[in-house]
């Protein structure tokens, strides 16, 4: 009893034991029950944070694992939501370097550097002036998961300053090795295309040296994936290498997505102060959005439907009706992995949890052959999963039909 009103003295209240989700999977539908016999075969990691709001007002995060934090998974598209913050944040610090007033609609334009490079500063989707923004290029990354849009912002910030910026905020797993979609070699990686903004008259041309980071992935166990692999259309029959590939922990993942959408909640990390209100509310609205309620750009919902980069979508609109639903989201999906890191909102009532997911398929264990069971196995399983951790948190808030 003692112990219980020094606790509350403090304003602290006796946290929840965390959710079994083993017997969540094990209980629930056909999909999930056999992944979670299997969970080892698909390097299988569930994170669900839930926010509890203290006596003291402050709210901290009720956390519920599956999985192993240090096996590693290729975070594919995941890891875009990095240099998006990133990009906000080296904005601002631009702006107070060079006392002036850049912003997202401000000219973009990358310069050719690299053998076979085209000068890009067109953008033939933004239909207001078909010039190359920041604007544009965070809203295709987060619509659509545009890989180039990724690739300008990663010249924008610097591989160096990318991470630096990153690690500083408290996420020091992160590894972005290379560009998505790329392929050119390891040292051209590590270079940045020069980049300039222009704002009316005034200009700013960006150059970046060379990273000189020492980037590894010995953090990570299993640092490779399948049991053969194709490089040039030649199969080479061991495990595919990812040394260096692209890494971050999930936690980190799930950690910056609560701290871009709701910065009141103490995820243990610094997070983002230096973003404003204006660029958080722009970014909030990119990650929850549809592609077919976008305006500029827009996109054909039969070729982008709801889903697309949504996976927990069709599961968890049987919990909450899609009118009253709200998923800020950044997914991934590549090699075999994945990646769903998200927070779900019932707009009714305000309440929500952040779900971070990594699923490994590959049946016929070849990498590189694109027969990796994404939508027989991966997006179904997801779905399932939005759903029973939606029932779980929230309760059936779905009406019934008569």
């Amino acid at each position: 009893m003692l112990a219980l009103l020094m606790v509350s003295a403090l304003g602290m209240l006796p946290q929840d034991p965390p959710r079994d989700l083993a017997a969540l999977l094990a209980n629930n539908s056909a999909r999930l029950a056999p992944i979670a016999k299997h969970a080892e075969d698909h390097r299988l990691q569930i994170l669900l944070a839930e926010p509890v709001t203290q006596g003291d007002g402050t709210v901290t995060l009720r956390r519920s694992r599956l999985g192993n934090p240090n096996r590693y998974f290729y975070p594919a598209s995941s890891i875009k939501l990095c240099a998006v913050v990133a990009a906000l944040l080296e904005l601002n610090a631009l702006n107070a370097r060079e006392h002036a007033h850049f912003g997202l609609d401000s000219a973009l334009t990358i310069e050719a550097r690299f053998r076979g490079d085209q000068r890009t500063d067109k953008d033939p989707s933004n239909l207001d002036s078909g010039q190359l923004t920041l604007r544009h290029c965070i809203r295709r990354i987060c619509l659509v998961s545009d890989n180039e849009c990724f690739n300008h912002l990663y010249e924008f910030v610097g591989q160096q300053r990318l991470h630096e910026v990153l690690w500083d905020a408290g996420y020091p797993s992160l590894r972005i090795d290379h560009r998505l979609s790329e392929a050119t070699p390891t040292p051209q990686q590590h270079q940045s295309r020069p980049v300039t903004l222009r704002e009316g008259d005034a200009s700013v041309r960006i150059a970046h040296e060379d990273c000189s980071l020492a980037l590894t992935n010995d953090q990570w166990t299993d640092l490779a994936l399948g049991e053969a692999w194709l490089r040039g259309g030649k199969r080479i029959n061991e495990p595919m290498p990812c040394t260096k590939k692209n890494a971050v922990l999930l936690e980190d993942l799930q950690n910056m997505l609560i701290e871009v959408v709701h910065p009141e909640i103490d995820t243990g990390t610094k997070g983002f102060p230096g973003l404003t209100e204006e660029q958080r509310s722009f970014l909030k609205e990119a990650l929850s959005q549809l592609p077919r309620q976008s305006r500029n750009p827009v996109y054909d919902p039969k070729k982008y439907p709801d889903d697309y980069v949504k996976f927990l979508l069709p599961g968890v609109t049987k919990v909450i009706p899609l009118e009253h639903l709200r998923i800020y989201s950044k997914i991934g999906c590549a090699y075999g992995c994945t990646i769903e890191n998200s927070w779900v909102e019932d707009t009714r009532t305000g309440k929500g949890f952040a779900l971070a997911a990594v699923i490994y398929t590959n049946p016929d264990g070849v990498m590189n052959d694109d027969a990796y069971g994404y939508e027989e196995i991966a997006y179904p399983f997801l779905a399932d999963l939005g759903e029973a951790v939606a029932r779980l948190v929230l309760g059936d808030t779905k009406p019934k039909s008569r």
